[in-house]
């Protein structure tokens, strides 16, 4: 009898094994085929899809695609929204509206809400769930449901080389310079200047870089870790398509 339930537990396990095996495959190659490219645009027409940029399988809401620009290089993960103009099938006029430069990161759950033009720039990375929109609704009327007063817009522009951490929300008219980092859960409005840290909600500047101090106040952490002599580029592309695979 013991034989008998270590061979059903035995081949119970090895089923498991296949079962997981297929699923894990099979969602592999769905979201290979599902993913939206340069050369595997599906149905969606973008005024302009880069080369080697990749919009994750499952995509988020998309509409207005012929006044969104998207450079190459582009990382879109899973379920993030992209939108020109508050409705699909308007007129927008002949420029763009959403522009993304080259080497934009958009992580997982972001929304990009472009109803008056959003800028970002090139090499700006975003955390999960970070949220950028160029409308606010507005309240002027205390008799009449806030949903139901005309929202207000302004432009966003955010400067390439930036860093926005997980969940901040950039608020319209916002103006964010050249490597600025925001910290998660910030809310940013208004000018932040080149090399700034800023946090909080409102967002601050809490940290600034000094060309004669250097960053102040001090950093607390130490130098970052040179990537070790001899390693190409290849060999770093290589480790991140394994890391792709295992995850």
């Amino acid at each position: 009898m013991p034989r008998n339930r270590n061979t059903f537990s035995s081949f119970t396990a090895w089923r498991r094994r296949v079962v997981a095996h297929a699923l894990q495959g099979g969602r592999r190659w769905v979201q290979q085929a599902g993913a939206v490219t340069a050369e595997h645009p599906g149905k969606l027409r973008f005024r302009r899809l880069g080369a080697g940029t990749r919009l994750a399988f499952p995509q988020g809401t998309v509409f207005g695609e012929p006044w969104i620009e998207i450079g190459e290089h582009c990382i879109i993960a899973e379920q993030v929204t992209l939108t020109a103009g508050m409705l699909p099938g308007l007129d927008l006029g002949p420029a763009p509206i959403l522009t993304l430069g080259d080497g934009v990161v958009l992580g997982r759950g972001s929304h990009v809400i472009a109803d008056t033009t959003v800028t970002i720039g090139s090499d700006t990375y975003c955390g999960p769930y970070v949220y950028i929109t160029s409308t606010n609704h507005s309240y002027d009327d205390p008799h009449e449901p806030v949903g139901r007063q005309w929202p207000r817009s302004e432009p966003v522009e955010i400067g390439p080389g930036c860093w926005v951490g997980t969940g901040a929300v950039i608020l319209p008219g916002a103006r964010l310079g050249r490597n600025v980092v925001v910290a998660a859960g910030a809310v940013v409005r208004g000018e932040v200047p080149d090399h700034s840290v800023v946090a909080g909600a409102p967002a601050r500047i809490v940290r600034s870089w000094d060309p004669e101090k250097g960053w102040q106040p001090p950093l607390r952490t130490p130098p970052p870790v040179p990537i070790p002599d001899g390693v190409t580029s290849e060999q770093l592309a290589a480790l991140a398509e394994w890391d792709l695979a295992e995850s």
